[in-house]
């Protein structure tokens, strides 16, 4: 019975509560309550509107060198080489230098059978001794008057043609042994000990490695801007990033009336030897070059139709700028007016970003996070050691 008397008075407080409540909802102002509703909207946006701050990384803009570049492709190649041909007919007796050997001017890359070519030289010998000594004689008859004018000079020059098929048969025998025209690397052999070559037959190539040459070709709309001397730098695929430095050794003063280009040429000194003709290369010419010019990774522009902008944080805001820009130069770009150099540019993010955004930059966080555990650390060691005195 008593428990059925406590349920029921309970029923009758919570009733009565809600009757309490009630009246005074009704007692209530109604601009009171216009006003409560208008805070609680207020703050159900301003929640809805407070946004995480976009993360993003900066970097302050440099100085440095920027170079106005005309960049271009050409194949490598030597600037001398020469095919070695046979002279004369005969076997290939002997190889004395193979495909790589450095070789000089002149010398014996190989021996060709010369026995005939000795026997004939012999023969042309002998008969042009014999023709010097019946000279000889008859140069003396002749101060004596005891022989004719005509005959002598008929003599004289029956022993200077002996004399040119002795010269000749002796250059042909020399022609047996097969000489470099040029001085350079033996790049290619095309015969074999005991092969028969003819005349004008291709027996070795020879390539001068020094210099190398690599020709570019120049729109004409570049001729005004670019001159013999100009300082190129030039990568090559094969040897990975390495810039080898050279510069334009010559200009060719005519236009290709059907191309529209012009020819440089960039000689190339390599003493290591690692260029080799037939490379592929990459080169740029410098044109121009500004010194100690403020600088800005190019990743970090944004660029439309007219306007080429870049984010700044400014107390954890971003704030868009215009800014004027010069010359590009690996990855780099050159800012000309916008910016000052000691503003922070957002280099990675900056897609996402709208002019007045809360940016939060990664890695500041991280170092206040750090500072702050470095700053508990210190006073907790300084209270530990003031306990322990």
């Amino acid at each position: 019975m008593s428990r059925m008397t406590g349920l029921a008075l309970i029923a009758w407080l919570l009733l009565l509560a809600a009757c309490g409540s009630g009246e005074e909802s009704e007692n209530q102002d109604p601009e009171e309550q216009a006003s409560a509703a208008e805070n609680e909207e207020e703050s159900d946006e301003s929640d809805e509107d407070e946004a995480p701050p976009i993360p993003v990384e900066v970097a302050f803009p440099d100085r440095g060198d920027v170079y106005d570049l005309f960049s271009g492709t050409a194949p490598i190649e030597a600037f001398a080489e020469a095919d070695v041909v046979a002279k004369v007919a005969g076997e290939v007796r002997e190889l004395l230098r193979e495909e790589g050997d450095t070789v000089g001017e002149g010398a014996v890359l190989a021996k060709l059978d010369g026995d005939r070519l000795a026997l004939e030289l012999n023969e042309s010998q002998a008969r042009l001794d014999k023709l010097k000594s019946d000279f000889t004689r008859n140069v003396n008859l002749q101060e004596k008057g005891l022989i004719s004018e005509g005959d002598f000079d008929k003599l004289k020059y029956e022993l200077e043609a002996l004399q040119a098929s002795y010269n000749l048969a002796k250059l042909e025998l020399d022609y047996t042994s097969i000489r470099a025209p040029i001085a350079g690397v033996v790049s290619e052999r095309f015969v074999r000990i005991g092969n028969t070559v003819e005349i004008g037959d291709p027996l070795f190539r020879v390539t001068s490695l020094d210099p190398l040459v690599a020709y570019l070709f120049v729109p004409e709309r570049e001729y005004r801007r670019i001159d013999v001397g100009k300082p190129v730098g030039i990568q090559i695929d094969a040897l990975g990033d390495t810039t080898i430095l050279a510069s334009v050794t010559r200009m060719s003063p005519v236009i290709d009336p059907q191309t529209g280009t012009f020819k440089l040429t960039i000689e190339i000194s390599d003493e290591t030897r690692r260029i080799k003709p037939g490379m592929f290369a990459r080169i740029g010419v410098v044109v121009d070059q500004r010194e100690n010019a403020l600088r800005i990774p190019r990743s970090a522009l944004l660029e439309d139709d007219l306007v080429t902008s870049v984010y700044i944080v400014e107390d954890g805001v971003a704030v868009q700028r215009e800014v004027e820009t010069g010359y590009s130069d690996r990855g780099m770009v050159e800012i000309v007016s916008g910016i000052s150099e000691d503003e922070r540019v957002v280099t990675v993010g900056q897609l996402g970003l709208s002019e007045g955004a809360k940016v939060s930059v990664i890695g500041e966080e991280d170092t206040d996070e750090a500072e702050n555990e470095d700053s508990a650390d210190d006073a907790v060691a300084e209270v530990t050691g003031e306990t322990e005195s």
